[in-house]
């Protein structure tokens, strides 16, 4: 009986995708080769006048796939659909249109469509009270309407950036041999040890009076909960991923995060998405320099790959973002202890300069004015600090000689501060169990992150990246809520 064959793989066709249109990036990259064709686009409209005293009108329309509009030419004449599209509201309105590539007359463009048919989707019935109309918004409105901001220029722009980002992220990672890891995100275990944390309970919902079950000791009995004990939403995916690590060498992780910081600024969010790789035999030069490739292979692959987008924020959110960007890749990183580095801000000259609001102290962790300081100020480049006081560092981080540092490093990136924060990580047994109870943890509850030290351990190093922090250095975007569909701050967690 001969053998029965698996089922060949499905097929996927460049039409299956487009689902019987182009898309207006894949058209202006085949440019002239087009003219002649007959193409559909659908999108949005992002102006839309008459001319000609009404025989024609203009329509520009954008699908999202890149940053710049597509000029239709609609004709009373000539283009079926012509009065709907005249009175659908102009900007923001939907639809899809049909009509031929020609050469464009007017500069700035190569090609336009000059349209046969227009079917409108979607109207907008009120253009005066459209939250997202043609005039100039502050961000502070788009944040407000964020359900409609993706239609901004910027908002745009940035979700493209970040989509890149994170592409180059996986191809970063994957190319280099390392596994992609899911961790939870429902966890016992505060990596950072800061207690902050958001609980994750079902008692609430049980209990609407209140009255929640307590122990004898009348406190909450958490055994009356849904996991049986207390559970929190994951701070950070780094002891779990160090699991895979002792065992499959360079892993990563790459997913949400949370934080219940009370901190309403520009640099925070109380949900964060966060890149952690965690290398096997590893030390902390392996680390650093993993960090750097990885921040100089992303930043590249924005060069490369979203010219569209940068040229908009080099022209409207920074000026010369395009040679900072150009200069992270091509300089390497200053390197510099965190002993020499207070020092350095300790100089008088420094003093004066910086002006900080407060003065550099040894076994006091660095302040944002004092990372900026040295990012944009003495090195004018990405800066990696390490060798950090243990008092004020993670109890997983790798001891050093002096008994009084820990293998430790930070990068830091000009106009965002810390992007990276990295270790070796602790992997003598002895010393992480006295290191956990010096923080104040249960070495106990942490009996399984010991078990990798108990049986076979590795040195290894790793480190984690706030991904949106990423986003906003190579945007030039200030403030990070800026860079992420719906952000999360104190107070805030619309849509």
């Amino acid at each position: 009986m001969d053998a029965v064959l698996p089922p060949p793989p499905p097929t996927t066709t460049q039409t299956l995708f487009r689902r019987n249109r182009i898309r207006i990036k894949e058209l202006f990259a085949a440019g002239l080769a087009m003219e002649g064709q007959t193409v559909t686009v659908k999108g949005w409209a992002k102006t839309l006048r008459e001319a000609g005293a009404g025989a024609f009108a203009f329509l520009e329309l954008n699908d999202g796939s890149c940053f710049t509009g597509l000029q239709i030419v609609i004709t009373r004449e000539d283009t079926e659909g012509f009065a709907a599209a005249l009175e659908s509201g102009g900007v923001g309105a939907s639809f899809s249109v049909t009509g031929t590539v020609v050469k464009s007359p007017a500069k700035g463009q190569e090609i336009e469509v000059k349209a046969t048919k227009v079917e409108m989707y979607g109207n907008i019935p009120d253009p005066g009270t459209y939250p997202m109309s043609k005039k100039r918004h502050t961000l502070e409105h788009l944040r407000e309407n964020a359900h409609l901001r993706p239609r901004s220029n910027i908002h745009g722009a940035a979700m493209r950036l970040r989509n890149a980002m994170a592409f180059a992220t996986h191809q970063f990672f994957q190319t280099r041999g390392f596994l992609y890891i899911h961790t939870p995100i429902i966890t016992e275990s505060d990596c950072e040890g800061a207690g902050e944390m958001f609980a994750v309970t079902t008692l609430l919902s049980q209990h609407p009076d209140g009255k929640l079950p307590v122990t004898a000791e009348n406190k909450v009995d958490f055994k009356m909960d849904f996991f049986d004990r207390p559970s929190f939403l994951s701070v950070s995916g780094q002891l779990n991923v160090e699991t895979h690590c002792c065992a499959l060498s360079d892993v990563y992780t790459f997913g949400p995060t949370f934080r219940a910081e009370n901190s309403n600024t520009s640099r925070h969010l109380a949900e964060f998405w966060m890149i952690e790789p965690e290398i096997a035999f590893a030390d902390l030069n392996d680390n650093i320099n993993l960090a750097e490739d990885y921040i100089k292979y992303c930043v590249q692959y924005a060069l490369d790959n979203c010219k569209d987008d940068l040229d908009f924020f080099n022209k409207n959110i920074e000026k010369g973002l395009l040679e900072r960007l150009t200069g992270t890749v091509a300089a390497p990183f200053e390197r510099i202890t965190y002993t020499d580095a207070v020092a350095l801000l300790c100089e008088p000259q420094h003093l004066k300069a910086g002006k900080f609001e407060k003065k550099p102290e040894w076994g006091v962790d660095l302040g944002s004015e004092h990372e900026r300081y040295l990012t944009e100020k003495v090195y004018k480049k990405p800066v990696v600090i390490y060798n950090y006081p243990k008092e004020f560092k993670s109890f997983y981080m790798r001891l050093n000689d002096d008994q009084k540092t820990v293998a430790a490093c930070d990068v830091l990136v000009p106009y965002v501060g810390e992007i990276v924060g990295g270790s070796q990580r602790e992997e003598r047994l002895d010393i992480l169990r006295d290191r956990l109870v010096e923080s104040g943890a249960n070495p106990e509850e942490y009996q399984w992150y010991l078990d990798l030290r108990k049986y076979g351990t590795i040195p290894h190093s790793g480190f984690g990246l706030g991904f949106e922090r990423l986003v906003r250095y190579v945007t030039g975007i200030e403030n990070i809520r800026d860079v992420i569909p719906f952000p999360r701050w104190p107070g805030n967690a619309a849509f």
